[in-house]
């Protein structure tokens, strides 16, 4: 093997760590930013009982409250950890 092969394969192994550990750094901070989530607030909710107002962010930026479609349509919502998120 000629020096210069020896130093490229000597590069590409180097990013090849540097790239794991980035990637191990990124999953623990994003394991730690998960944890450090704060607790639900506590409610007197039962089932059956009408949800609170309360107001989202749609796809579009714009502000949507859960009272806008009172009367007019069912709503449903559906929580899904990290979906749409990159993460």
């Amino acid at each position: 093997m000629l020096d210069n092969e020896k130093e490229t394969s000597t590069r590409a192994v180097n990013r090849g760590i540097a790239r794991l550990g980035l990637a191990m750094a990124l999953l623990l901070s994003l394991a730690a930013a998960a944890s450090a989530q704060a607790q639900a607030p506590k409610t007197q909710l039962k089932v059956g009982d009408p949800a609170p107002d309360f107001t989202l962010i749609d796809t579009k930026r714009q502000p949507v409250k859960l009272s806008d479609f009172k009367g007019k349509k069912s709503v449903v919502l559906a929580f899904y950890v990290l979906a749409f998120t990159g993460g």
